[in-house]
């Protein structure tokens, strides 16, 4: 896939499949590429296999910190006490530590830790006072497979350290909701797998492109980088294809609402409710202070009273009262 495909990002070349063409994840890699470069703790929420971990490395190499090392701790299948030397090193680690320094943490399957592991987690972690998650300038990124704060709401997560990862929050949408780039993920796997196992790049005829995009698509990107390799190593995409259920009474009614979801709504939503946090952590670093912020977030203080009307943080503050 070409970085023609979104001009907003600066991509590392093994990184350009994040690309796409429909505008929800158009919407959401200008996000990217305005939070990258920032100190921010990203909270990434997505169904498995939408590119989480693919997202949680490009903002890495597009961050001051992209040529140091990247730490993933997989929250799903650490306990306690792996956890521990897992990650102290890391968060502790003095700048002038050559092996660390300022780097990357990324918390995969952060929704996944036990009450012990959030409150050692939290233990772990110092907010910077800035909604940096950092002693050292280490930056955190954190993914999830649902909404942490339906979580924190029901007290399955620890509200405290929610705060603390949650700086800013991506909501990555599954496949079936970008139905548009199914064509151009699978040309790129297609020529991915073919290099790895030596084969010549399969080419799809059209009935088959609209058989992938009539199909549901349960496991997402993972699934159809999967199909990709099965088709190389089978040579044959008939055969390969021929395992997919795409009888209308077998797609997810998700899939079967994304027929009725305006893209254009969706890539708005995602934008408004990324903007809104933005402008939450700004009045809560000035104590809510309108110019104060307005001056930080780099717009003129007429901009911020509007956005905040617009956003409904106004509300947000009177709910705590």
């Amino acid at each position: 896939m070409s970085k023609t495909a979104n001009s907003t990002l600066d991509l590392p070349a093994d990184q350009d499949f994040v690309c796409g063409q429909s505008q929800t994840i158009q919407s959401l890699n200008a996000i990217v590429g305005q939070i990258a470069s920032t100190e921010i703790a990203v909270l990434l929420v997505g169904e498995s296999g939408t590119g989480k971990e693919a997202y949680a490395r490009l903002i890495h190499r597009l961050s001051a910190h992209g040529r140091l090392p990247l730490k993933k701790v997989n929250c799903a299948v650490s306990e306690p006490g792996q956890l521990l030397p897992q990650i102290k090193d890391w968060v502790q680690a003095p700048p002038e530590d050559s092996r660390h320094g300022s780097g990357t943490l990324f918390l995969d399957g952060v929704d996944e830790l036990d009450p012990t592991g959030q409150k050692l987690l939290l233990s772990l972690l110092r907010d910077g006072g800035t909604g940096e998650v950092s002693q050292t300038g280490l930056r955190v990124i954190s993914s999830a497979s649902q909404r942490l704060d339906g979580e924190v709401a029901s007290g399955r997560f620890r509200r405290e350290l929610y705060f603390r990862i949650n700086g800013v929050c991506l909501h990555l949408p599954p496949l079936r909701e970008r139905k548009q780039d199914i064509a151009a993920f699978m040309a790129y796997f297609l020529t991915k797998h073919a290099s790895e196992l030596g084969q010549v790049v399969p080419t799809l005829g059209n009935d088959e492109l609209e058989l992938l995009a009539s199909y549901g698509w349960p496991g997402n990107i993972r699934e159809l980088g999967n199909l990709a390799r099965k088709i190389v190593a089978l040579g044959s995409s008939k055969v390969a294809l021929a395992d997919l259920d795409t009888r209308p009474g077998t797609l997810s009614h998700s899939a079967k609402a994304y027929e009725t979801i305006s893209l254009k709504a969706a890539a708005r939503a995602a934008s408004r409710q990324v903007e809104r946090q933005l402008i939450l952590k700004a009045l809560e670093r000035t104590h809510w202070n309108r110019k104060r912020a307005a001056q930080e977030l780099q717009i003129s203080y007429k901009s911020l009273l509007y956005k905040i009307r617009q956003t409904g943080v106004e509300e947000t503050k009177a709910s705590e009262r």
